[in-house]
């Protein structure tokens, strides 16, 4: 019986169209929070979660990718008592890792708040973040044995489900404990109390949703137990891999995942450090937490949404890379990078040029207090859209071939440049803007180097014309349109209409330019997500 190939771009899709939703809920979340904690409680917010995301990179941050990366290994191989065996020490792995990340949020969180990020008042949020720590890393187990499987369906309904707790527990903590720090801080004569009970209150949101998730995934668990067993009777035969073989091999496979993603996001903690300490040597500390709050909480939550589709590719790239190096299919490879190269940049660059045209109707719809300097970052940084999507899958594609060590070597020279840039920027007086342009090069400066080493390693050359050229064009002329709508209707209609409609008009105005300029074919469109509906509506159109 012909074995059944399961669609990477379907299945990518799939957990794109997750991520994404799941970055629009976010979206939804950030938007009462700023109206109930201010920017300020924004900043509060984000300088405790950029320390939990560090500790979630280094407790689980990379595990979905390994345990994927190894059973789709042992399951190309037939092998699958030694994939479940994977499952189980990976869940050791999460379990201690996660705990002990837990127990160093608890302990230490006030001298991470003060010391580490400058940024005292955020203790509490980062104590309140802690016990998701350990429920994200049993979960991340979860999904990537899921992927590993070549299924995303659970790894994406878990992410919406997490996401949609999230929003209602954020909001709802953020209301009552803001309201409780108000009357805290007029005791106390300090009017930076609200904002941080308000910004703890925010912190249950991702603990209620990672539970949530966490049984979900748990169900499935057991639902596909079935069909596990009836795989262990199929195995290939001979002796399974011991446990410490296996442990041994996830764990070659976490550590250079997780020094290329540490090196990759730790740029974050750096930023607010670097931003908040020279904030406070030009005696500027009094704005420092409310400019980071825009930053983080309207700029970096905006860019975010598009990047998603990355982050889904990448996850599912890697496993379909790695049973095709196993099998020594590489021409499969080079296919497959190249399709999901234009798959996402057919994406994120009219995404780009959408945020840049429409970032003032955006901003002004979802959020309150300060769009001006919201605006001027969406300006500069949205091309950062396309780096950081671009980087993200190369990096997936370079874990995919085995070369684990390149992407933390990349990622660890463009983030001494990035520094270097930052500190520089903001000694001359750029603001909060300089963190937009350092992040940027960062991104740029990953892309260039993997891009050379993909090439280096499997003699790839990147289809430029249809990957990147055509898609800029159309995006242009989408851009047009949307500055000309923008120019015609923010002021006579109002911010909501402009923004759906500036949205609707350039999704078909960017397709039909699209088509009309041969950027994509019937057989692209066949194996796209509704790839179909658009190929009847473009002949029916006479456009194919």
């Amino acid at each position: 019986m012909k074995k059944k190939k399961s669609n990477f771009i379907v299945q990518g899709s799939i957990l794109a169209m997750a991520g994404i939703l799941s970055r629009i809920i976010g979206i939804a979340r950030r938007f009462p929070m700023e109206h109930i904690i201010g920017d300020k409680g924004n900043g509060f917010y984000s300088a405790a979660y950029e320390v939990y995301a560090m500790m979630l990179i280094i407790s689980c941050y990379s595990l979905p990718l390994a345990v994927s990366k190894v059973v789709s290994s042992k399951i190309s191989k037939r092998q699958y008592k030694s994939a479940e065996r994977a499952f189980q020490c990976a869940m050791f792995f999460a379990v201690g890792a996660g705990g002990l990340t837990f127990l160093i949020c608890e302990l230490f969180g006030d001298f991470l708040a003060a010391d580490v990020m400058l940024e005292p008042m955020s203790a509490m949020a980062l104590k309140v973040l802690g016990p998701a720590l350990l429920i994200v890393s049993v979960m991340g187990v979860f999904r990537g044995y899921f992927q590993g499987l070549g299924t995303m369906m659970p790894t994406a309904v878990s992410q919406v489900l997490e996401q949609v707790f999230v929003l209602i527990g954020s909001i709802l903590g953020a209301y009552f404990l803001f309201d409780y720090g108000s009357k805290v801080g007029a005791l106390l004569h300090d009017e930076d109390y609200g904002p941080a009970y308000g910004a703890a209150g925010a912190s249950l949101g991702p603990v209620i949703g990672s539970v949530i998730g966490l049984l979900f995934l748990a169900f499935v668990f057991v639902v596909y137990r079935k069909g596990t067993k009836r795989r262990r009777a199929r195995d290939a035969g001979g002796v399974a891999d011991s446990y410490p073989q296996i442990f041994r091999l996830i764990l070659l496979t976490i550590l250079p995942v997780l020094l290329s993603t540490t090196v990759y996001n730790i740029s974050n903690v750096l930023d607010i450090r670097i931003y908040n300490s020279v904030m406070i040597q030009k005696g500027l500390e009094d704005v420092k937490a409310y400019n980071w709050g825009v930053y983080s909480g309207k700029y970096k939550v905006l860019v975010n949404v598009p990047i998603a589709l990355a982050n889904a590719m990448c996850s599912s790239i890697v496993p379909v890379l790695t049973g095709l190096m196993v099998r020594e299919e590489y021409t499969q490879v080079k296919a497959k990078i190249g399709q999901a190269m234009r798959f996402t940049m057919l994406v994120a660059i009219p995404s780009a040029v959408g945020l840049a045209v429409l970032a003032r109707p955006i901003i002004s719809m979802l959020f309150r207090g300060e769009v001006d300097m919201a605006v001027d970052m969406l300006h500069i940084g949205s091309i950062s859209v396309v780096f950081y999507t671009m980087s993200t899958l190369t990096n997936g594609v370079l874990q995919g071939i085995n070369k684990m060590k390149v992407p933390v070597r990349n990622a660890a020279i463009s983030l001494v440049i990035h520094i270097v840039f930052l500190y520089a920027a903001l000694q001359i007086g750029m603001g909060i803007n300089a963190v937009v342009y350092a992040n940027i090069l960062f991104a740029l400066i990953v892309c260039i180097l993997n891009a050379l080493a993909i090439r280096k390693y499997l003699r790839y050359n990147q289809e430029l014309i249809r990957t990147f050229a055509v898609p800029a064009v159309a995006s242009l002329v989408m851009g047009i349109v949307l500055w000309l709508i923008n120019m015609l209707l923010s002021k006579l209609v109002g911010n909501v209409i402009t923004v759906f409609l500036g949205i609707g008009l350039g999704v078909i105005i960017y397709f039909v330019t699209l088509i009309l300029l041969k950027g994509v074919n019937e057989h692209d469109l066949r194996n796209m997500p509704g790839g179909r509906k658009v190929l009847v509506i473009a002949k029916k159109l006479r456009l194919m």
